[in-house]
């Protein structure tokens, strides 16, 4: 069977979908199953707003596609140099078959579904990819898979236990350290690492004396340098600045709000 068909059962919801928004395609549809094609259809008939009456069928319909083409599950004769990369992802070991080529950014993505770490862009220079490699943060864009053999790699999705979220977590919540939220996951993994570093003794930039670096109640200017490498373009950085030194000192942080007016020119 061409690999472009992933052949699903249908449900009586989903043929009654299928029979009414794309008649002409049914009988392929049930024949071979669901292919790139008609998923492309279906999402133009959202665009204009066709799918309002038929929302769960085709939500039902979507969720089995994209299950049916789990990347995880590609055949390893179909890649290319692959290389077999054994390590932990959020505690959890790990065996994936990927391109001796593939980035630990796309691993993660499009090899174990976890989405959280963003593609900003692609070039290690805004930090959305971030996520923790044997407790030093890395940029996962510009970090090979095969380098992270035997390491232990946590994403955003592995800082919360269970239904608690991380410290780092809640204090990016109450202090609004986001907008979009596009940068937030790595944000919040190099905030954590950041921590970790500071306790570590490792010196910034800005250290006044590298010989004695300040381990505790980072400045905002150091958290500033620290986190340098995490670009937000909705301009949230005062309120992440917050969150980190409120995590750093362990004493809460008041938050000052500043509005247009406030001050006389």
């Amino acid at each position: 069977m061409n690999d472009e068909y992933k052949k699903t059962k249908l449900t009586e919801e989903e043929k009654q979908l299928f029979s009414e928004l794309m008649p002409e395609d049914l009988t392929e549809i049930i024949e071979k199953g669901v292919n790139r094609r008609h998923f492309m259809k279906l999402m133009g008939f959202a665009a204009g707003g066709a799918l309002i009456t038929h929302l769960i069928g085709a939500e039902q319909a979507f969720a089995r596609s994209i299950e049916s083409t789990n990347p995880s599950k590609l055949n390893p004769l179909a890649i290319e140099n692959g290389v077999d990369v054994t390590f932990k992802v959020n505690g959890v070991s790990k065996k994936v078959t990927v391109d001796s080529r593939m980035s630990l950014l796309d691993t993660l993505r499009e090899r174990l579904e976890l989405t959280g770490s963003k593609k900003g862009c692609d070039h290690g220079q805004c930090g959305a990819c971030t996520v923790i490699v044997d407790d030093r943060r890395v940029l996962s864009c510009l970090t090979l898979a095969a380098t992270c053999t035997g390491k232990e790699v946590v994403t955003i999705e592995g800082l919360a236990e269970g239904n608690e979220l991380h410290p780092m977590q809640m204090s990016f919540l109450k202090h609004d350290g986001f907008q979009c939220g596009f940068c937030t996951s790595g944000q919040i993994c190099s905030a954590v690492a950041l921590i970790k570093e500071a306790k570590d003794g490792h010196a910034s930039y800005v250290t006044k004396d590298v010989r004695k670096p300040v381990t505790t109640a980072l400045s905002k200017e150091e958290i500033r340098e620290r986190m340098s490498g995490n670009i937000c373009r909705c301009g949230a950085y005062p309120n992440i600045v917050a969150a980190i030194q409120e995590i750093n000192s362990g004493m809460p942080v008041e938050q000052t709000w500043q509005f247009a007016g406030q001050f006389k020119a």
